[in-house]
C-alpha cells in the first residue's frame, strides 16, 4: 500500500498563495487516483480536488474552483495542490489520499491511503 506525507502548509494572508506536496512511497504511485480533502476544526473532511493515475481527469470543488489547481508527477512520485487567492475560510488542515478504483471519486471513505495532514492558514 502507498504510503504519503504532505508539506508546504503554513500561515499566509489572504489572497496570498501556498503549493501543497503529497510525496508518496513505493512503485505503484501511478497506478493510484489521488485526492486532496481539508478539515476544519469541528467540520467533516471534505473533498477539495482529484487526480486521475494519469493526469488527464481532474474534478474541483465548487469552493476552490478557479482558484486551486491539482497536478502530479509520476516520475517523482508526487502530487501538488497550488492554492491561489486563499481566503480565511480556506483554513483548515488539508490531507492527500490515495483510491486504486477506476473511477475519479469525491467522498473520503472511497480513499484508502492517508498522509497525515499539513496546516493551512489564512488570516485576514
Amino acid at each position: 500500500q502507498v504510503q504519503l506525507v504532505e508539506s508546504g502548509g503554513g500561515l499566509v494572508q489572504a489572497g496570498g498563495s501556498l503549493r501543497l506536496s503529497c510525496a508518496a512511497s513505493g512503485r505503484t504511485f501511478s497506478s493510484y487516483n489521488m485526492g486532496w480533502f481539508r478539515q476544519a476544526p469541528g467540520k467533516e473532511r471534505v473533498f477539495v480536488a482529484a487526480i486521475n493515475w494519469s493526469g488527464d481527469r481532474i474534478s474541483y470543488a465548487d469552493s476552490v474552483k478557479g482558484r486551486f489547481t491539482i497536478s502530479r508527477d509520476n516520475a517523482n512520485n508526487t502530487m501538488y495542490l497550488q492554492m491561489n487567492s486563499l481566503k480565511p475560510e480556506d483554513t483548515a488542515i488539508y490531507y492527500c489520499a490515495a483510491d486504486r478504483s477506476l473511477l475519479l471519486r469525491t467522498l473520503p471513505s472511497n480513499y484508502n491511503a492517508w498522509g497525515q495532514g499539513t496546516q493551512v492558514t489564512v488570516s485576514s
